[in-house]
């Protein structure tokens, strides 16, 4: 199949790209000696979870169960299931994961450690817990101190869980803002901290996960961290970009849209609006932009409606009309990538392979 035989809008992944973002990030975790185990929430799909741990991924991470159940085809040797997991039914589709495969939880309460300890010992299961910690973005997470500390005690007296160390996430930190630099030195003593707490007070940090896209090749600057969890650099978007995590080379994925209306002259109508790209902008950009026109970046595309793309084409050397396909790189493409079924994964003209995005809305 040729790209020009899709119908629009189309969500176009370049393999090249996407292998290039692959090899590009475990050649880091590999030099600096970290464990690799990416959050699956960007591309939500099987194929690529497995692409990731055939590039050196020790496991992939999830956030939701029922990603968990989606990435069951990657076969993954562990998957750590990076967010407080409540309520019944959701304890009881997890214990059938963990029935296939090894099982890790984020948690920051004893109330969730407790009813996951309960699941997991019915179920006859050990499930590995990573105590979460607070170093700045104030979401998830206890603050390092007595609290972390009492949490983490409680965790390894618990029947049916293996404490295995500390979880935390520093996505509250974007270069370039001009407090960058003070910000990640005040997360990374924050973890520096509770490492210091957990070693006095004999508790396991087997394993010390965190990090994000952003801030990923610096995380070999941040002592005791030895896991990473990177997400969007699979793909990128407009968003890494502007964070200066890469370049437009590095984004692999665009939305294919055709203009289907020039109504007056400088404007055109595409056919993708807010049920096709992410509804955010980029942090910091000047003016509000949806996405980057790849033929022509002088292109604004200033407007969404729920099927409509506004594009501003007065400061732009495109010259389009009705019927014409354009490229949009998204702000950004975790949320894109939840919007579309398919993904086609192409190289040059030729559409190579069609990913079913399997973990699509899988909100619970």
């Amino acid at each position: 199949m040729r790209i020009a035989e899709l119908d629009t809008p189309a969500l176009l992944v370049d393999l090249d790209a996407l292998a290039g973002n692959l090899s590009r990030v475990a050649s880091y975790a590999k030099e600096h000696g970290f464990r690799l185990r990416p959050h699956t929430k960007t591309h939500k799909t099987p194929e690529i979870g497995r692409m990731q741990l055939d590039a050196g991924a020790v496991g992939l991470t999830v956030a939701k169960v029922g990603e968990a159940e989606a990435m069951a085809p990657a076969q993954s040797p562990d998957l750590l299931l990076a967010y407080p997991v409540w309520g019944q039914r959701k304890l009881e589709r997890l214990m059938a994961v963990a029935r296939q495969t090894q099982v890790t939880v984020s948690l920051d309460s004893l109330e969730v450690a407790q009813a996951l300890s309960d699941a997991a010992r019915q179920a006859g299961l050990t499930i590995g817990v990573l105590v979460e910690e607070n170093v700045g973005m104030d979401r998830t997470g206890l603050a390092p101190g007595a609290s972390l500390v009492s949490l983490a005690r409680q965790v390894q007296g618990l029947p049916g869980l293996n404490l295995l160390g500390l979880h935390f996430y520093p996505g509250h930190i974007w270069p370039p803002h001009a407090d960058y630099d003070a910000q990640f030195a005040r997360s990374g003593a924050l973890l520096a901290q509770a490492c210091d707490d957990f070693r006095k007070a004999g508790l396991p940090l087997e394993i010390v996960s965190g990090g994000s896209t952003p801030t990923l090749f610096r995380s070999h600057e941040m002592k005791d961290l030895n896991e990473l969890r990177p997400g969007t650099y699979v793909f990128n978007d407009c968003d890494m970009v502007a964070s200066g995590f890469c370049g437009w080379e590095h984004c692999a994925a665009a939305v294919l849209v055709t203009v289907v209306s020039t109504p007056r002259p400088g404007f055109a109508i595409v056919d993708g609006g807010t049920k096709t790209f992410s509804s955010e902008t980029v942090p910091d950009a000047a003016g509000t932009s949806w996405g980057r026109i790849v033929e022509d970046p002088a292109v604004k595309f200033y407007m969404k409606n729920e099927e409509h793309g506004y594009l501003d084409l007065r400061e732009a050397s495109l010259d389009v009309k009705i019927g014409d396909r354009l490229r949009i790189i998204p702000n950004h493409i975790c949320v894109t990538v939840n919007l579309h079924e398919k993904m086609y994964g192409i190289r040059g003209d030729a559409v190579e392979q069609v990913f079913t995005v399997a973990a699509r809305g899988k909100l619970q």
